[in-house]
């Protein structure tokens, strides 16, 4: 996971020198630093903040109790990735705080998953679904995706496996009114929380957007997330910057996270639309669905 990006930072690292830890002297390697989140698929702005963060901590440390530039290097670039990865004005979520809010007010919580094509949503929610299960709650789906060939029974094939109940209609039926039913039957039977699958759709589709628009004003979600790709690299970021401006998310979940060796996109996202990552898939049976910690990235990535 993210070797290219690993074996990157070693070759900064290598070349800091305690003695020469100006500015005239860190910039070089800043630039470097940045070219080389860049070219594994960094965004921009995010690159650029690493970078001002890694010189700042730099400039700042106490030159004298390093013996040798690695570690002093080393613990620079934690403090600046983990400054990007959980940023200090960020939102903190706690799903099952607010699931447990929920049931307080003997109501179901409700969440909507949206993303586009291919990046697992529908299993993602199959693993979240998992997740909830096993801390006792108790979960209905809603198939509110009708426009993708068989999805509905991909998501009745989870539901069933995982034991919980699926609210479905035929395909191209009002995905709306599909989310609706399935939150009243959950609100009907005591049921703790319903996951809206949705269609998966670029952003740019106005048609397939307007009609996600639709199902989050009827529905009122708790929690709207959006499920990418980490192997998209920078277009995952277009993705969730353009969903957000559209639809207005929560919260992100990072999948593939176990095929990615640049890590740009997982590195970047959260500090670009200033969301917090939730959870990241690491693998394809249930139980590989994560609680985001950023001290795995960071582990990952650096040297």
């Amino acid at each position: 996971m993210f070797d290219k990006l690993k074996n990157g930072f070693s070759g900064v690292v290598k070349k800091v020198k305690v003695k020469e830890l100006g500015s005239k002297e860190l910039d070089p390697l800043v630039v470097e630093l940045q070219n080389l989140l860049m070219e594994n698929e960094v965004a921009v702005k995010t690159a650029d903040a690493i970078g001002s963060a890694l010189k700042s901590a730099l400039l700042s440390m106490e030159h004298g109790r390093f013996k040798s530039a690695k570690p002093m290097v080393e613990e620079a670039l934690r403090t600046a990735v983990r400054t990007i990865l959980e940023p200090a004005d960020m939102e903190d979520i706690n799903l099952f705080n607010m699931i447990d809010e929920a049931k307080e007010e003997q109501r179901a919580f409700v969440i909507c998953i949206m993303g586009i094509n291919g990046t697992g949503k529908t299993t993602t929610i199959a693993k979240l679904t998992h997740i909830l299960v096993k801390k006792g709650y108790t979960v209905v789906l809603a198939a509110s995706d009708t426009f993708r060939a068989g999805s509905i029974q991909q998501l009745g094939k989870h539901a069933e496996n995982l034991g919980v109940r699926m609210v479905a209609q035929e395909y191209g039926s009002d995905p709306t009114s599909i989310a609706i039913d399935a939150i009243d039957h959950a609100e009907a039977n005591g049921k703790d929380v319903v996951i809206i699958d949705t269609a998966g759709r670029m952003q740019n589709n106005v048609n397939l957007v307007r009609e996600l628009e639709k199902i989050v004003k009827n529905t009122q979600p708790d929690l709207k997330i959006f499920v990418g790709d980490s192997l998209a690299g920078n277009d995952v970021i277009r993705q969730v910057e353009q969903f957000q401006q559209s639809i207005g998310i929560d919260g992100i979940i990072m999948t593939k996270l176990d095929s990615d060796v640049k890590g740009g996109a997982v590195i970047s996202v959260a500090h670009t639309v200033g969301k917090p990552i939730l959870f990241v898939g690491i693998g394809q049976s249930y139980d590989d669905l994560v609680p985001f910690d950023p001290e795995m990235i960071i582990k990952e990535v650096l040297p």
